[in-house]
């Protein structure tokens, strides 16, 4: 089967620093962008009584998506509030509409993490991970990332490079 990526970006600055080791990914892949920045998408609700842009956002990603790439700068050690909040509402189709929510098992994630510096607190990984596992998802790993003067070092790039080789492989 022919990988069909997309990377979605959830960070508050639409071209920051993630923005940036996600477009040098981007151009390594050939995957889709999608930012989570540009759509309305509420927190969770037990009622499901939500009316915004997540429930079309996800099922149009499920169908046209086997590799699914999170891309996050690291806020306070973890996920940014934007990309909890697309995971929590995956919720949605775990209660309705399961069989939206079916089309992620067999499908691969991968991760971007984006920081101020080289060093990643451990357990960043875990909701992911746990996230693939539950999902049915194939987990393939982990980049991290960050800027120097504004700038992707040659060792991230290489990360990068090495990353996108990894997502492209069947």
């Amino acid at each position: 089967m022919e990988t069909k990526g997309v990377i979605i970006i959830g960070s508050a600055r639409s071209k920051g620093n993630t923005y940036k080791t996600v477009s040098e990914l981007q151009q390594q892949t050939g995957f889709d962008v999608v930012d989570l920045k540009t759509y309305s998408i509420n927190h969770f609700d037990y009622n499901f009584e939500n009316e915004d842009d997540f429930n079309a956002l996800f099922k149009k990603l499920t169908a046209a998506y086997n590799t699914f790439v999170f891309a996050t700068p690291i806020y306070w050690y973890t996920m940014s509030g934007m990309m909890k909040v697309f995971f929590d509402r995956i919720s949605d189709f775990l209660f309705h509409e399961k069989e939206v929510g079916r089309r992620l098992r067999n499908t691969k994630m991968g991760v971007l993490s984006c920081g101020s510096d080289q060093e990643l607190k451990e357990g960043f990984q875990m909701p992911f991970i746990e996230s693939a596992h539950y999902l049915g998802m194939n987990y393939i790993g982990h980049i991290h990332t960050w800027i120097e003067e504004e700038n992707i070092t040659q060792e991230v790039q290489q990360r990068i490079t090495n990353f996108a080789n990894q997502l492209m492989e069947k």
